[in-house]
């Protein structure tokens, strides 16, 4: 089986057209296609998950909202939130889904842990928290053991729009970003460190290839 690795540095992108991509992405490979990994900055947008209510949409205003087929309930995503999206034959590593969500999980927390942040993750509510204050969310989809979609970090963007929803279908759950307890954070480096940290928490790649497109 292919080790081999592809990272797409997308740039900014409006969410449905990365999201039809990655579906069809998903559809059409076989057992020889390396599996990727999608970077990208998204326009503001609200998406629903497929158990998601949408009465956790409070006020969404003049940012659309999108109903997707990841697991989950609502979230935001906006310019200077680091999305990264993993498109993996799972069954390649012997891994499952459970496997894949707390690698996503443990990358983050291994990130921040070398900026000397404390975070964690709560067995009941996927994603990243420090003090409570949730910095990372995840939603997934499985079809023949094949990921998409992925996880968004908070970088250093304008947290406003969060809240108009209950995010993640918690009332009240703070937000925070990476910049506000990480001044020197940027995308680019976080980016870069995000995937080393996702890389050592799945081991499996011993070919990784970039691009731009």
């Amino acid at each position: 089986m292919s080790q081999s690795l592809c990272v797409r540095q997308l740039g900014r992108k409006a969410y449905e057209p990365v999201w039809q991509a990655m579906k069809t992405f998903t559809e059409q490979r076989d057992e020889h296609t390396p599996d990727e990994i999608w970077f990208v900055e998204h326009d503001p947008v609200f998406t629903l998950g497929q158990a998601g209510k949408p009465e956790h949409v409070l006020a969404a205003g003049d940012i659309p909202v999108i109903k997707v087929d990841r697991g989950g309930q609502v979230t935001y995503h906006g310019p200077g939130q680091l999305v990264m999206y993993l498109l993996l034959d799972v069954r390649r590593s012997g891994s499952g889904p459970r496997k894949i969500v707390t690698a996503l999980e443990n990358s983050v927390i291994r990130l921040l842990d070398g900026y000397n942040i404390k975070a964690y993750s709560k067995p009941d509510a996927p994603g990243v928290y420090i003090d409570n204050a949730k910095i990372a969310s995840l939603g997934l989809r499985f079809r023949k053991m094949r990921s998409y979609h992925g996880l968004s970090l908070n970088v250093d963007m304008d947290l406003e729009p969060f809240q108009r929803i209950n995010p993640c279908g918690y009332v009240g759950q703070p937000v925070t970003t990476l910049k506000a307890l990480y001044p020197k954070a940027s995308m680019a480096n976080t980016a870069n460190a995000l995937l080393e940290s996702l890389m050592t928490e799945l081991g499996s790649y011993t070919d990784i290839q970039y691009s731009s497109d």
